[in-house]
């Protein structure tokens, strides 16, 4: 049953602005559930909700998500004008400082932490106070890990220690929302075009130190796959879920 043939349920965008939060929303909008769009700026989140053709369903709430008290403004704000929360895409999440980390200031790595990890934590804290208080009880968690969660690229030390500690995260919280009826997931993505990844296709360092382009997918692919994921009944869970272009370098030696 899809959304648009029942009554339209909840979902929290992180970082829907822009990239796969944005391919997300738009695709989750699009069958009918009701999204709240958070971000830290509210004219790329508007702009969504206009794109969407569905504002009536689509609230936007400018968030940071590093920040606990302002997690918890959205959760509430979520509540208070839809009633519950039934999913959370995790997605907000920032790319690696540039040049070699022994450069790095320590505000440009714990600035990568704060987001990538800390906020993300943020966001299932609230998500499971809500979700387990709520009636019916229950939800799904879809965090964004990336295929950074499982393989690095050359000068990414930041991003990478990140996306590996949020597989800990997908993995923990799914053993802990079993008792609440919480559902938690990952979506691992490797090259779809988004502002984050558009330096693909110019040219990127590979492992044994040389440059290459490399293949990208359209975003909408990432959102239907949340979509898809978000779809499923809360008795099925896909705990990790990889999207990516098909001859990207990521398998085996490649």
């Amino acid at each position: 049953m899809t959304q648009t043939q029942a009554t339209p349920r909840t979902a929290i965008v992180t970082g829907a602005g822009s990239g796969i939060g944005r391919a997300a929303a738009l695709a989750l909008l699009a069958d009918g559930w009701n999204v709240t769009l958070a971000g830290r700026r509210l004219e790329p989140l508007e702009q969504v909700a206009e794109e969407s053709g569905a504002a009536a369903r689509a609230f936007a709430v400018p968030t940071d998500v590093a920040k606990a008290e302002s997690v918890a403004s959205l959760f509430a704000a979520t509540v208070e004008r839809f009633g519950r929360v039934d999913l959370l895409f995790n997605n907000a999440g920032v790319g690696n400082p540039p040049g070699p980390f022994e450069d790095w200031t320590p505000e440009q790595w714990q600035g990568v932490v704060d987001i990538n990890l800390t906020g993300m934590f943020f966001c299932i804290q609230q998500a499971f106070r809500v979700m387990k208080t709520q009636s019916p009880r229950g939800g799904r968690i879809i965090n964004n890990g990336s295929i950074s969660a499982t393989a690095p690229r050359p000068n990414s030390i930041a991003y990478t220690a990140t996306k590996h500690a949020v597989q800990g995260l997908t993995k923990t919280a799914s053993l802990d929302g079993r008792k609440y009826d919480i559902a938690v997931g990952q979506v691992d993505v490797g090259n779809a075009m988004t502002d984050l990844a558009s330096r693909m296709a110019k040219g990127v360092p590979q492992a044994n130190g040389e440059m290459a382009i490399e293949p990208l997918i359209d975003v909408k692919i990432v959102g239907q796959s949340v979509l898809y994921m978000a779809n499923l009944p809360l008795e099925a869970n896909v705990l990790f879920h990889t999207i990516m272009a098909t001859k990207m370098p990521f398998v085996g030696r490649g």
